[in-house]
């Protein structure tokens, strides 16, 4: 398989964050269930173990599915056994000059470790003098921030349902003491039966106490981080309540499209609207 100039693992469309590459539609192929543990209530079959022996010769490139500032993420087929992954495809140089090392270091480490049912993985990486290989699950349903879109806002039930399936994804990363640090409609995939897939761990961190990194999407920061007070797990739960607001009032409680200008409403804000 010929090898391309790389980007970010989306299956979907649309991002708001401008240091997030955008992604493309979906093709509706077949995906690989995963992973073979039941929790909350979900089970999927199992997958391929993470560093299994991959070359790049072993799959057919179907289609690009995604595109970012740094590369690109392509549907491929296994040729023996006929599975479907995401290839993502990373240009070494242009990771260097946009300081992305730390960001892609992250998301592997993070994504070797974890195995869970709401959590895309990780199966094989490697590397060349040109490009790094992240070899991924495929997750064919898109984002929910395109559903989220095309729909306007969710009903109550359906957004108790992603709710409790992000809640489950998010308990068991802090369970194993890590931080997700970017949840957004924009981060979460939507497999064939439904339900969610967080994706994107590049701001994900191991955390035993506490950081001090200003890093996420400002419509969903935490306080903590906008005062650079230090912050911890708990982020996560402050990003779910903006997550939750948006899905059941179709926008964010605070919104501006410039981040400073985010910031300045941000302390500006009196109170949020009390109709949901």
């Amino acid at each position: 398989m010929e090898a391309a100039a790389a980007g970010t693992v989306k299956a979907g469309s649309g991002s708001r964050s401008a240091s997030k590459g955008s992604s493309d539609g979906g093709v509706a192929s077949p995906s690989l269930g995963c992973p073979g543990v039941t929790v909350c209530g979900h089970s999927s079959p199992p997958c391929p173990e993470f560093q299994h022996q991959y070359k790049l010769d072993d799959f057919d490139t179907v289609a690009t599915v995604g595109t970012g500032t740094f590369g690109r993420v392509h549907l491929v087929k296994e040729k023996t056994a006929k599975h479907y992954f995401a290839l993502k495809v990373m240009s070494i140089p242009d990771v260097i000059r946009l300081k992305q090392e730390q960001h892609v270091h992250n998301e592997k480490s993070v994504l070797k470790e974890v195995n869970h049912p709401f959590l895309v993985r990780l199966f094989w990486t490697s590397h060349d003098d040109r490009f790094l290989y992240m070899l991924m699950e495929y997750v064919p349903g898109g984002e929910l921030f395109s559903y989220l879109r095309n729909m306007g806002r969710f009903n109550n039930s359906t957004g108790l349902f992603y709710s409790s399936e992000i809640i489950c994804a998010i308990e068991y990363l802090h369970s194993k003491e890590i931080v997700y640090r970017d949840l957004k409609p924009e981060n979460i995939l939507l497999d064939r039966e439904g339900h969610i897939k967080l994706t994107d761990f590049g701001f994900a961190k191991k955390l035993s106490d506490r950081t001090w990194t200003l890093c996420g999407t400002p419509e969903y920061l935490a306080p903590e981080v906008i005062q650079s007070k230090g912050h911890g797990r708990a982020v996560d739960w402050w990003a779910l309540g903006i997550l939750i607001f948006e899905m059941l009032s179709g926008f964010p409680p605070i919104f501006d499209d410039n981040p400073f200008g985010y910031i300045r409403k941000f302390w500006l804000v009196k109170s949020i609207s009390t109709h949901i």
